[in-house]
C-alpha cells in the first residue's frame, strides 16, 4: 500500500492560485463558477459532485468533499478518500478517521469544529481480487484537484490549515515539501493563514510494533497541540 507520508518519483511544482483554471470540467459542461469567496461549502460540494476533471471519477463511487462548519477556525487536509469514505461519501470515517479522531481529541480539538477534507476528491485504486488496494494521487491528479482545495479554503478563509501527509502538503504549498523537513512549526501562507505539516494518520496505522505506534502517535498528537495552541490565541484575540 502507497505511503500518504512518502514521496514516490520527482514531482514539479504545482500552479499558483494566479495560475489555475477558471473553469473546472464537469460531466454537464463546463458552467461558469462564483467566485470562491462569495461561495458556499453547499455550493461548492454540489458543484464538486460533477467533476470530472481528470479521470478518477469513473471507478470511484462518488466525489467525497470536505466537511465541517462554514467558518471553521481551522482546514485539515488528507489524501484522498479510502475504500468506506468512497462508499460513505464523507471524509475520514474509517480507520484514519478513527485515528484522527482520537488524535484531536487527546490534542484538545473538537473534530466538529474543525473543516476536514482531502487533497483529492476521488478514491484511487486498484483492483486485488476482492479488495479495493488504495493508490497513490500522482502529480496530475493533484493539480487537476487543486482548485477544489484553494476554493474551500477561499470560501472558509481559516486560521490555520494542517497539511497531514505529502500528497496534502504538496498540495496546500503547491510544491514537493517533505514531512520531516517541515513538521511541528507554523508556516505563513498568504492572506495571514497559517500552516502545519504533520503525518497522515493512517501512516501510524501501519507502523510495524506497538512501541513504534505509541512513540509516533504521540508526535502525531504533538503536532496537533500546535495548532490547538494556536485556536486558543486566536480565539481570544476575536
Amino acid at each position: 500500500m502507497s505511503n500518504p507520508n512518502g514521496i514516490e518519483g520527482t514531482f514539479g511544482a504545482l500552479p499558483t492560485l494566479a495560475k489555475l483554471p477558471a473553469k473546472i470540467s464537469t460531466a454537464i459542461g463546463k458552467p461558469r463558477m462564483t467566485p470562491a469567496s462569495l461561495t458556499s461549502l453547499k455550493t461548492l460540494r454540489e458543484e464538486a459532485a460533477d467533476c470530472r476533471a481528470c479521470d478518477l471519477w469513473r471507478d470511484a463511487t462518488q466525489t467525497v468533499f470536505g466537511e465541517g462548519p462554514q467558518h471553521a477556525p481551522a482546514m485539515l487536509v488528507g489524501e484522498q478518500p479510502g475504500d468506506k469514505e468512497d462508499l460513505a461519501g464523507q471524509p475520514f470515517v474509517g480507520p484514519a478517521g478513527e485515528m484522527l479522531d482520537r488524535a484531536l481529541k487527546d490534542a484538545g480539538i473538537d473534530r466538529r469544529k474543525v473543516y476536514v477534507t482531502n487533497a483529492v476528491k476521488h478514491f484511487k485504486f486498484v483492483w486485488r481480487g476482492k479488495i479495493r488496494l488504495h493508490q497513490k494521487p500522482n502529480t496530475a491528479e493533484i493539480r487537476a484537484c487543486r482548485p477544489w482545495y484553494e476554493r474551500e479554503l477561499q470560501s472558509i478563509r481559516p486560521v490555520l490549515v494542517v497539511a497531514m501527509g505529502a500528497t496534502a502538503a504538496q498540495s496546500v504549498f503547491g510544491r514537493l515539501t517533505p514531512i520531516g523537513k517541515n513538521r511541528g512549526r507554523l508556516i505563513d501562507l498568504d492572506d495571514g493563514i497559517k500552516a502545519l505539516v504533520t503525518v497522515h494518520p493512517s501512516y501510524l496505522l501501519r507502523l510495524p510494533d506497538a512501541a513504534a505506534k505509541a512513540r509516533e502517535y504521540a508526535r502525531f498528537v504533538d503536532d496537533l497541540k500546535i495548532a490547538a495552541a494556536l485556536l486558543r490565541k486566536s480565539a481570544r484575540a476575536a
